[in-house]
């Protein structure tokens, strides 16, 4: 088989491929791409977690630990009962929802992975501060989940390591004569800040959007929101790199589009009564 010959097989499939595999994000609408099953994943994290949970010191904080199962619960229940009301399918069906706090005053994080198994370090409690401060940040990470971002993730860099090795067989080892010359992997850099790192920021404000309105649903006071990212500015203060080096929004942008959503979600999404 000649070359122009596979490349169009190749250009074929991957269209049909992607035509096939694109869904939206729920609520957002925004248009995704997701080539990698998502049972798999959620497997995979639940996997990991299970190992997290064998090497992290749990907190014995019990009174912390039970109000994030409670908010989280309050969550998973308000989220049911919105994609019900609205005839929608419930992106969170086959979660297996979970909660730990990990006992490390240094590190200011939570996450959730695929399939709803949330962690809360300590030290994000100094930003947190209050309960609705808490729901805000598991509202975010929630939110990740629910928007099924680690499938997009996955998904988007299987596409371009294949693309990247098909420019490579036809461009006769072209982009790997640069990278040994340079000593780097330069075209995965390039991709990195001009391809992954744009799109990861448009997930967390995409993240932020959401978990507000979770918050929201769910009966927490959203106004707290700003508060936490303008103590989180203080904190990595003179730490964070440019955005553009980084998957993160800047502080400043992110205050400025929450300001911005805050009073629309609060009248458009407002808690919801769990029968």
């Amino acid at each position: 088989m000649n070359r122009r010959k596979f490349l169009t097989y190749v250009g074929c499939g991957c269209c049909g491929l992607m035509l096939n595999s694109c869904s939206t994000a729920p609520i957002t609408e925004r248009r995704q791409l997701k080539i990698i099953p998502e049972a798999k994943l959620n497997a995979q994290a639940a996997q990991i977690y299970e190992k997290i949970k064998e090497k992290e010191k749990m907190s014995d904080d019990s009174k912390t630990l039970n109000l994030i199962k409670d908010i989280g619960k309050r969550m998973e229940g308000s989220i049911n009962e919105y994609f019900y009301k609205a005839k929608l399918n419930d992106p969170t069906t086959n979660f297996d929802w979970e909660y730990i706090l990990i006992e490390n005053k240094k590190v200011r994080n939570a996450w959730c992975m695929p399939g709803g198994k949330i962690a809360v370090y300590t030290g994000i409690l100094d930003v947190t501060k209050n309960k609705n401060g808490l729901a805000a940040v598991m509202g975010h990470e929630i939110a990740h989940a629910v928007a099924k971002h680690s499938v997009e993730r996955a998904s988007r860099g299987a596409i371009l390591n294949t693309g990247t090795q098909l420019i490579d067989i036809f461009t006769g080892g072209k982009l790997s004569q640069v990278n040994r010359a340079t000593g780097m992997n330069t075209v995965g850099l390039l991709s990195q800040i001009g391809i992954m790192n744009p799109f990861n920021r448009k997930q967390e404000s995409e993240a932020d959007y959401l978990g507000m309105i979770f918050s929201s649903l769910s009966g927490y006071d959203i106004r707290e929101t700003v508060k936490i990212w303008e103590r989180m500015k203080e904190f990595n203060k003179g730490k964070a790199p440019p955005e553009f080096m980084s998957t993160h929004p800047s502080a400043d942008n992110r205050i400025k589009k929450i300001n911005e959503w805050t009073s629309e979600i609060i009248l458009d999404y407002p808690p919801i009564n769990i029968s």
